[in-house]
């Protein structure tokens, strides 16, 4: 709630709406209550003196009374008997003429009735009425009385104090007020307990800081470039951003995932599975309908407890196509690095010649070394014609050179340049994953020697990478394609498991073998379609 610009909080909101909720019912339903039960109490005690007058009307001592035939002596013991049992202010016997034949005041006995109502009485009805009389203000009952023969004969008036009626009517509506200011306290507490309870719930943020909040979650999940989706215990998707609504569409789903159990909607997910163990899975990989992607999965916990669980992915072709930049740069400047070591050689060389005016020797050496830059350059180009795979062999040539391994490329045919763009980006991953195994291979031997051949038959293409190494050891030869499988330490191990999934990727089949005495061979066989088919 915002005042100009100060704050009140949330928990004091809520203790004041509720307490003034509480007050304005208990009050509204006590004073309903209130007026009821004095009314209540107002028609029983009516009822009673109604009931006393209407049993001392057929008394026959009251009838003889009436007719003379008794004295009035004995009518005056009897009402008062009756009045002291019932606790009544009076019971009055009158005949047809208004006058009394008993009272609690004996004095008045004999004396007209006072109070003017009681005129419809000795006209045959039966009523109650508040007047006041000899005692005071009170509520009068009035019953006829008629003798045997059905001829009214007089009236009884019974009295019960209109302050006795007062008293009954305040002590029971003192019991009501007790009761609201009970209810009124415990809904002051029950406020604050709630206001507390939900301050705890929401961390103590106000509803404008977790308004702030919110947008600023929104502007985040919107600004990453991963899709991000989450589901909660029931398995219903409550979260997708931007990048994960148009990687969906991509993959040809509707654009909605938003309320919908995502069993359903995203069966890859594997988010229930993450929701049923507990555990987080990083940098897998999968596909929605055939559009691959590269996804995180973990569970979301509030004090302990599993509350959802989120999934961020990427298109693993966007990601590709960012590796193959940053492989190019790399294979960029791995060539310049050992080209420029060699140019630096050279020139020493070119230096001392000239030094020592070897003017003739010069000559021939700048000729071999034109020749030998001309011979690399075209043997390369006659093996594949894209620029970017023979940049990166030429750079292996030079790295091959610069660490003394004889390095042997060949084909049966000039390889096409490829009508699918990632399938150079899937060759270079192959090629230089299986070429730096071979050059670690054989790093101890006297004679170091690595052979490279490609041979395209117009539908497939078939990469050999052979050293002469040591081979491959026993123990790992046969999870040699799984992540982190290595003998050359901690985190290594990830060259052929990138090199299968390129392999995988292309459609491909890769195999090897592998003896200490020969050697490891890599065959990689895949469809290649060229360009412009």
């Amino acid at each position: 709630m915002n005042f100009g610009k100060r704050y009140i909080s949330l928990q004091n909101v809520i203790i004041i709406f509720v307490v003034t909720v509480v007050i304005a019912a208990l009050s509204a339903t006590g004073f309903l209550l209130a007026n009821a039960t004095a009314h209540n109490i107002e028609s029983h005690q009516s009822e009673k003196a109604m009931g006393i007058a209407q049993t001392v009307s057929e008394v026959p001592l009251i009838k003889e009374t009436l007719e003379g035939k008794a004295q009035n002596k004995d009518a005056q013991n009897f009402t008062k008997k009756i009045r002291q049992d019932t606790d009544i202010l009076f019971i009055v016997v009158m005949d047809m003429d208004g006058n009394r034949k008993t009272h609690p005041n004996a004095e008045l006995v004999g004396k007209p009735f006072v109070g003017g109502d009681e005129i419809p009485a000795l006209k045959g009805n039966k009523y109650t009425s508040i007047a006041e009389g000899t005692l005071g203000l009170s509520l009068r009952a009035f019953h006829p009385v008629y003798d045997d023969e059905g001829e009214q004969i007089g009236a009884v008036s019974v009295g019960i104090s209109l302050k006795n009626v007062k008293e009954a009517v305040r002590r029971s509506q003192y019991v009501i007020y007790a009761g609201m200011g009970v209810g009124i306290l415990m809904g002051v507490m029950g406020a604050v307990y709630l206001a507390r309870r939900i301050n705890r719930v929401l961390f103590g943020l106000e509803p404008y800081r977790i308004a702030n909040l919110l947008e600023e979650r929104n502007a985040m999940l919107e600004s990453v470039r991963e899709g991000i989706i989450a589901v909660n215990p029931k398995h219903t998707i409550v979260v997708a951003n931007a990048e994960a609504v148009r990687i969906f569409q991509k993959a040809g789903l509707p654009s909605d995932p938003v309320g919908k159990k995502v069993d359903e909607y995203l069966p890859v997910s594997r988010l229930i599975r993450i929701l049923q163990s507990d555990k987080p899975e990083y940098d897998q990989e999968s596909d929605i309908n055939g559009l691959p992607i590269l996804v995180n999965r973990v569970p979301v916990k509030v004090n302990g407890q599993i509350v959802g669980a989120i999934s961020t992915f990427r298109d693993k072709s966007e990601i590709k196509a960012l590796a193959e930049q940053l492989t190019g740069v790399r294979t960029y400047a791995d060539a310049l690095r050992a080209q420029t070591h060699e140019f630096m050689n050279v020139l020493h060389v070119i230096t001392g010649m000239v030094h020592l005016k070897e003017y003739d020797g010069l000559e021939k050496y700048l000729r071999k070394q034109t020749k030998l830059y001309q011979s690399e350059t075209g043997s390369v180009s006659k093996i594949v014609k894209d620029p970017v795979i023979a940049g990166f062999l030429l750079s292996k040539g030079s790295y091959a050179r610069e660490n003394q391994v004889k390095l042997t490329l060949s084909s049966n045919f000039p390889l096409p340049v490829a009508a699918d763009p990632n399938t150079a980006h899937h060759m270079i991953t192959i090629l230089g994953n299986l070429i730096d195994n071979a050059f670690d291979a054989v790093k101890v031997n006297a004679e170091k020697h690595v052979a490279v051949s490609i041979n395209y038959d117009g539908a497939t293409c078939t990469i050999k990478v052979k050293d002469n190494g040591k081979g491959i050891h026993e123990r790992i030869r046969s999870n040699i394609f799984q992540k982190a499988e290595s003998t050359k330490g901690p985190n290594k191990g990830f060259g052929l498991f990138n090199v299968q999934q390129s392999v995988r990727m292309l459609g491909g089949t890769i195999n090897f073998e592998s003896d200490e005495a020969t050697g490891t061979l890599f065959i990689v066989k895949f469809p290649y379609i060229e360009e412009g088919e």
